[in-house]
């Protein structure tokens, strides 16, 4: 067991005394590596969660840098980083939370050719991200890989979320099969998003991380969990896994290729 030092059992010490998280749990968290794809809506309340949790390697990917128009929502952010590679204010923040923590950067945007070179590097992974595309692409690189992930996404006044473990729950795929037609749905700038929204949402991704990390609970398993804030009302919808997904199901999925854009489903 590891020898925790006077600092950590302090710092870490609400976790501790939580009677399904204790010592050895607290120590899987250390132990633990996740990676967060995506540094904005969803993504900054998970990678500032995780920071003060104690997960002891994070990895963040984000290709983009900080526009005045996100900081509605990416609390991780600040006005003064405007124009600033969105990974490396992430990290910034995040070391300030914790600096025993190891946060590995990605400045990249992940596609076919990438994603399995990073993912593979991880305990769990987080999609934070804002488009079909992407997000079908990252399902499909954790079945490969055989890692378990949080799907998120959040529109308006709404959001959803599930937990995947490969092979053995449901996938994204499983679900929604494959990528909506161009112009199905709206458009993420006018559609809009109530920027609390994502920090709800986020904050229930870095939850599900940290219960499978540490072992704890039922994670999201063959469950869309949805919420609409305007009435303040969640929904779990269940499903099973499909034994003809063209991604999971049969042999499964073998190699990847990159989705073709459409407008995205969820905004950051």
């Amino acid at each position: 067991m590891r020898d925790f030092s006077d600092e950590e059992l302090e710092r870490y010490s609400r976790h501790i005394i939580l009677e399904d998280v204790g010592i050895e749990g607290q120590e899987k968290i250390l132990n633990s590596k996740v990676l967060i794809i995506g540094a904005g809506g969803l993504g900054s309340p998970v990678a500032l969660y995780l920071a003060a949790a104690g997960v002891g390697e994070i990895g963040i990917v984000d290709g983009d840098v900080v526009d005045l128009s996100n900081l509605q929502r990416q609390v991780i952010h600040t006005t003064s980083e405007v124009g600033t590679a969105k990974v490396i204010s992430a990290k910034r923040k995040m070391e300030a939370i914790n600096p025993n923590i190891k946060v590995t950067v990605y400045q990249t945007m992940l596609d076919a050719s990438n994603i399995l070179e990073i993912v593979k590097g991880y305990d769990f992974i987080i999609d934070g991200t804002d488009n079909f595309s992407a997000k079908f692409l990252i399902n499909d690189a954790c079945i490969i890989a055989n890692k378990p992930y949080s799907h998120g996404g959040i529109l308006r006044f709404g959001g959803q979320t599930m937990t995947i473990k490969p092979h053995e729950s449901a996938c994204y795929a499983c679900v929604f099969d494959s990528p909506p037609p161009a112009n199905a749905i709206p458009t993420c700038s006018s559609a809009g998003i109530l920027g609390a929204v994502a920090g709800m949402l986020g904050t229930i991704q870095a939850t599900e991380a940290l219960k499978v990390i540490v072992g704890v609970g039922e994670p999201l398993y063959n469950r869309l969990l949805s919420f609409d804030a305007k009435a303040m009302s969640f929904r779990n919808i269940n499903f099973k896994k499909n034994p003809k997904c063209r991604v999971c199901g049969g042999e499964g999925i073998k190699e990847l290729r990159d989705y073709e854009a459409v407008v995205c489903e969820m905004k950051r």
